[in-house]
């Protein structure tokens, strides 16, 4: 091979190859390998990819639950001689003879003498990085789409291209992109980031200690096992989300740089520590519509799968002899042998089905315990060299594969319902309903006055327009009529004068001509009657219908006074309906007033009782008024059964309703706050109301009281009722995601009431008793606002100061002997140690007790020990091991004292005896 070929550590082969393609990848039958020609070494072996159907066949069944069998795939891969080994091995022929078509690889013993094993996949020197990722890693990483888990794991010795393999990023060429970068192209081609999340960590394993290589300082992880489901997690470990593939190479990039190599006679960059790759991948699926209402989707939870991808590029396996390491190489070296002993160990038993496997020895081995053996899909690719130098290494690195292919995993779906994304909808929707049925009912009673102001308008108009038309009706008729008949009485009047005139001519001027022509001057008379007769009748049918007309106006005046009627009874419904509200609002008004009433008295009595406490300075004096005010509250009068009244509390309680009693903490009216306050704090003094109090929101809005009033006195009772709850450890949690401490620490920042200081000094304190706690609340600065309220020097506050310490101290304790704490104490970090030792010899008996504890806790941790001594702790010790009035802390005293061997140094050159 010519100089021109470069190390694959380095990250490219040689030009000359790039042309070459692969051998043919054909999948014909697998037949049984060979030894001496004619032995089997391992029998039927499948391809690498088909685990795909495994995993199609757990999807269609219960989410997981249930595993379906899928063996270790393992393929070999060949590095081309570099320029070293054609130099010195130009007489040899390789030492492996590959035959990809059949999968078959022939290990030559001598020239005349070969052993043949089989393999899922053989890929040659020619074989490209594309092919590689493609038979190797593909199928594992569609199926951590798919919600599994998978393992891609590169083993052989050192300066044999794994990291070349795995992690070579392609900066100068696209094609020489490894395992790691290819499947982060293909997991982002696959996930929507609008709906799906990926996330990685990047880790190495170096001397035995596991170290986060996105963050140096972090040096030290602790690997933590879930004793049910026997899963391994680093919670300590950076975990970076990743949008697109630029942001991924930097961070390989970063980690890379961080990695610890070495110049050996067998690599001039060889890998000093395990590197481990996590990528979790979380996908939300699709629910299809089955035509069921909206209601029943809305109820559904989503369905999320969750997969985790491993790549692991193991450090080579290496001679002392070969590589030539000395001094702290040396010991690195020995450091990957063991491990990669212990993880062939684990795989030998898996292989042989034996019923203990040695998981433990390693912490490699425990971080590897799900791929081989466990739930995830595995697949391992060993890389070799030709040269016959290394034959022994070659051997052990093909058996190692050979062993790994009799090991059975049980792949398993990782599926599980997303509570937490449908409660946070369903709160949407139900805000939505709630705003859209506020919208309705004002809309609703403004139609009713739009309604009803219509109604009144249309009947007025009504009224007034059929009046109008009726009179002028009436009146016209009546002019008709009367016009009509002075005109027949006008013209008969004429036509009798006008008669009577002819009538005395006629018998003046001849008498006798009167009978003769009586008749027909009579004739045209009578005409004229007959024709004033005609008139008389028009005007009469004329009469008839106009009375006619004011029938039926009277009708149509009847039909508005209907309408006006129902108009009327509409509007009388309507009424009672608001006098309804009213009365309801008038209600209301009085049980609010009621228990203004009741919230003034109970106030006005823990008043005084307060006021007991504060002039008998005594805790006996102190605890008798104490007990007496709680027996009012809780007792009930022991008199006639039937008659026993209940406190005033609990009587408020039932009679009121806890939610109405919590919504006066948002009142207007500062005094009806503090006296609601007073009473949920009082509510919250019994375990069996604390729950139901969480459940209504009160400590969401004890809470909110901290936040937004400047007023000390609610303060002082929300902080007392926030202690009271902080008694469970359910409640310590919301409190704590509630943002709690930092608002404990701002009250107790701008509080000078030495009652408030003691108040928030005991919510906290009840906060440091939780091991799950301790580091969120020192980070928010609970510790930090301990300290600072012993500037009251009150000894209250100064009781409960030393109590929270105390718990503190106990946590970091058993933490020490649990093995999952290491490192100075965060109380001495942060100053606490020096106060402690100043008010060791305090008078108060509460305070003394508390801080004797707490120096007990911290010396029980030997990396505190020379804190201890450098401030003097360790005279209290001895102290306390000879004078506390309490059997058991002298004995815890001593005990420490004795078990530490700095405390033993220091004392033996102080000369003082501790026996």
């Amino acid at each position: 091979m010519s100089t021109s070929s470069v190390n694959q550590r380095n990250g490219t082969h040689r030009s000359s190859l790039r042309a070459h393609s692969s051998a043919s990848t054909s999948a014909a039958a697998h037949k049984p390998s060979l030894k001496s020609k004619t032995v089997l070494r391992k029998s039927s072996p499948a391809a690498l990819g088909s685990g795909s159907s495994a995993a199609a066949g757990s999807k269609s069944g219960n989410g997981g639950d249930a595993g379906v069998p899928g063996r270790v795939r393992v393929a070999v891969r060949l590095r081309p001689r570099n320029g070293e080994e054609m130099i010195a091995d130009a007489d040899f022929a390789d030492c492996v003879e590959l035959q990809p078509e059949v999968k078959r690889l022939k290990l030559r013993k001598n020239n005349w003498d070969t052993d043949t094993f089989e393999f899922d996949e053989v890929l040659t020197e020619y074989a490209s990085q594309k092919r590689v990722y493609e038979v190797v890693a593909k199928p594992v990483v569609e199926g951590v789409l798919d919600g599994y888990n998978g393992t891609i794991m590169a083993y052989g010795q050192t300066g044999t291209g794994k990291t070349y393999t795995l992690g070579q990023l392609g900066e100068e060429d696209v094609a020489d992109r490894g395992i790691m970068v290819r499947a982060m192209e293909d997991i982002l081609a696959q996930v929507s980031l609008e709906t799906d999340s990926i996330s990685v960590s990047y880790l190495q394993l170096y001397m035995e200690t596991v170290q986060d290589l996105l963050d140096p300082a972090n040096d030290n992880i602790a690997i933590v096992e879930d004793p049910k489901s026997g899963d391994v997690s680093l919670p300590g470990a950076t975990l970076v989300e990743i949008r697109d593939q630029h942001s991924f190479l930097e961070l390989l990039q970063l980690g890379e740089a961080h990695r610890f190599a070495a110049n050996t006679k067998l690599n001039t960059e060889s890998s000093r520590s395990h590197a481990i790759l996590m990528v979790h991948v979380r996908r939300s699926l699709k629910t299809e519509s089955n035509g069921n209402s909206h209601m029943t989707k809305s109820l559904k939870p989503p369905v999320v799968r969750k997969g985790k991808l491993v790549v692991v590029d193991l450090a080579g396996s290496e001679r002392i002899s070969k590589s030539g390491s000395e001094g702290h190489t040396l010991e690195e070296a020995k450091s990957i042998n063991l491990s990669l002993s212990a993880l062939g160990k684990c795989i030998n038993a898996l292989a042989e089905n034996s019923s203990h496997v040695p998981f433990r020895d390693s912490k490699l081995t425990r971080l590897l315990r799900d791929s081989f053996g466990g739930t995830a899909r595995t697949s391992l690719v060993i890389t070799i060299g030709p040269s016959p130098r290394h034959r022994g290494e070659t051997t052990s690195t093909i058996m190692f594969g050979q062993r790994a292919m009799k090991v059975e995993n049980m792949v398993k779906l990782k599926e599980e319902f997303d509570y937490k994304s449908l409660s946070k909808r369903l709160e949407v929707q139900l805000d939505s309903l709630i705003e859209e049925n506020e919208r309705q009912q004002k809309a609703f009673v403004d139609e009713i006055e739009r309604i009803t102001v219509e109604a009144h308008n249309q009947i007025s108009e009504a009224e007034k327009r059929y009046a109008n038309a009726l009179e002028e009706e009436k009146l016209r008729y009546q002019n008709d009529y009367v016009e009509s008949i002075k005109k027949l009485e006008e013209n008969w009047s004429k036509n009798q004068k006008k008669l009577a005139a002819e009538r005395l001519a006629l018998g003046e001027k001849n008498g006798l001509d009167i009978t003769s022509n009586g008749n027909r001057s009579i004739a045209p008379a009578l005409e004229e009657v007959s024709e004033l007769k005609r008139m008389v009748q028009k005007e009469a049918q004329l009469k008839m219908a106009a009375e006619e007309e004011v029938n039926r106006l009277k009708l149509q005046l009847t039909e508005s006074k209907k309408v006006e009627v129902s108009g009327n009874s509409e509007i009388m419904r309507l009424h009672k309906m608001l006098e309804t509200e009213t009365q309801q609002k008038e209600k209301l008004e009085e049980e609010i007033a009621t228990l203004h009433t009741q919230l003034l008295q109970l106030s006005l009595t823990a008043d005084e009782t307060r006021q007991n406490l504060e002039r008998h300075g005594s805790q006996k004096t102190s605890g008798g008024a104490l007990d007496s005010f709680m027996s009012q509250l809780k007792l009930p009068q022991i008199q006639d059964p039937g008659n026993a009244e209940k406190p005033p509390v609990a009587k408020l309680f039932e009679q009121v309703g806890l939610q109405k009693i919590l919504s006066l903490l948002e009142a207007e009216d500062a005094d009806v706050r503090i006296h609601a306050v007073k009473v949920v704090a009082n509510l919250a003094a019994e375990e069996a109301n604390q729950q139901q109090i969480v459940e209504a929101g009160g400590l969401t809005s004890l809470l909110m009281l901290l936040r937004n009033t400047e007023d000390e006195t609610i303060h002082r009772v929300a902080a007392g009722a926030i202690a009271n709850l902080a008694m469970n450890e359910t409640n310590q949690e919301l409190i704590m995601d509630q943002g709690g401490i930092d608002l404990l620490s701002s009250t107790a920042a701008n509080a000078q009431d030495p009652q408030t200081l003691r108040m928030v000094a005991g919510a906290i304190a009840n906060l440091c008793g939780n091991d799950k706690l301790q580091t969120k609340l020192r980070s928010e600065g609970g510790i930090a606002a301990l300290l600072g309220m012993v500037r009251c020097g009150h000894p209250d506050v100064l009781a409960q100061v030393a109590r929270g310490i105390a718990n503190f101290a106990k946590c970091e304790s058993r933490a020490s002997t649990q093995g999952t704490k290491r490192g100075k104490s965060l109380l001495i970090e942060d100053g606490a140690l020096s106060w402690i030792v100043q008010n060791a010899k305090t008078e108060t008996t509460a305070i003394k007790r508390h801080i004797e504890l707490a120096l007990c806790h911290l010396a029980q941790h030997e990396g505190n020990a020379k804190e201890m001594v450098k401030e003097g702790a360790i005279w209290e010790l001895v102290r306390i091991s000879r004078e506390c009035s309490r059997e058991d802390i002298r004995s815890l005293a001593h005990r420490t004292l004795t078990s530490s061997p700095t405390f033993l140094t220091e004392l033996r050159r102080l000369r003082v005896d501790i026996r």
